[in-house]
């Protein structure tokens, strides 16, 4: 990490003079106000279990883009740079999953965190911090619902995903799926609902074998400060 000094009101210095590997500071609280100054800054914490608190920006970034026009010749309409197949497209104009957004936010952060064979950073105290921002109207889940199998009235979770917004931006944290499809359809539930309600910026941080399939780019990290500036002075962008 750059060895220059950064602003005594945060644990990180600013993500312009940081490593490739992203690695900003160590250290603080994960308060609601520091949360939501974190990712205005570009910054999100990421550490395991017993160890303190480290703060990351890296470079590059990984995204979904939200913007037909950015996206490409090859985008799926209504879905900005997220690649919904054929198969999935039939499936979830099928009805099979139900969509719903903050039902159950704490069960969504948890189960992201659930039957992980790298271990899982959604620690107690991550749940803790994030249920509170969400609470304050600031973290949101995408719930998708299957009906369940013995019987048909009921609707059981079969996938989700969770994130902060901060005026255009969403930050998307995680996400999980019980069912084949779960977490697609909640994440194609987020991209729609995200355009709809004029947001410029899905973060997800760091592309994975995963998000690529799914659409995933990775920008370089001065360009993502430079876009998440222009989210974050879009004024009247609400998430509900």
């Amino acid at each position: 990490m750059s060895g220059a000094s950064h602003n005594s009101e945060v644990p990180w210095i600013p993500p312009a003079e940081a490593e490739p590997d992203g690695f900003v500071g160590i250290g603080g609280t994960l308060a609601p106000h520091t949360l939501l100054r974190a990712y205005s800054d570009g910054v999100f914490p990421w550490y395991n279990e017993g160890e303190p608190i480290l703060w990351w920006s890296p470079d590059p970034r990984g995204i979904i883009e939200l913007s037909a026009a950015r996206a490409g010749p090859d985008a799926t309409p209504g879905y900005g740079g997220l690649h919904v197949s054929k198969r999935l497209a039939r499936t979830l104009r099928s009805g099979k999953f139900r969509i719903t957004f903050d039902t159950c936010f704490e069960t969504v952060m948890r189960a992201c965190g659930e039957n992980r064979d790298e271990g899982t950073w959604v620690t107690e105290e991550m749940v803790t911090a994030y249920t509170r921002l969400h609470k304050l109207g600031h973290a949101h889940s995408t719930e998708a619902w299957v009906r369940h199998p013995d019987a048909p009235d009921e609707w059981v979770l079969a996938g989700g995903t969770y994130g902060v917004a901060v005026g255009a931006l969403f930050a998307a944290e995680s996400m999980f799926y019980r069912e084949t499809d779960g977490s697609k359809a909640a994440l194609a539930a987020l991209v729609q609902h995200l355009i709809a309600r004029g947001f410029e910026l899905l973060d997800v941080q760091m592309v994975t074998e995963h998000t690529g399939r799914m659409g995933a780019v990775e920008i370089p990290r001065r360009d993502y400060l430079r876009r998440l500036k222009k989210a974050l002075a879009k004024p009247g962008v609400k998430f509900a």
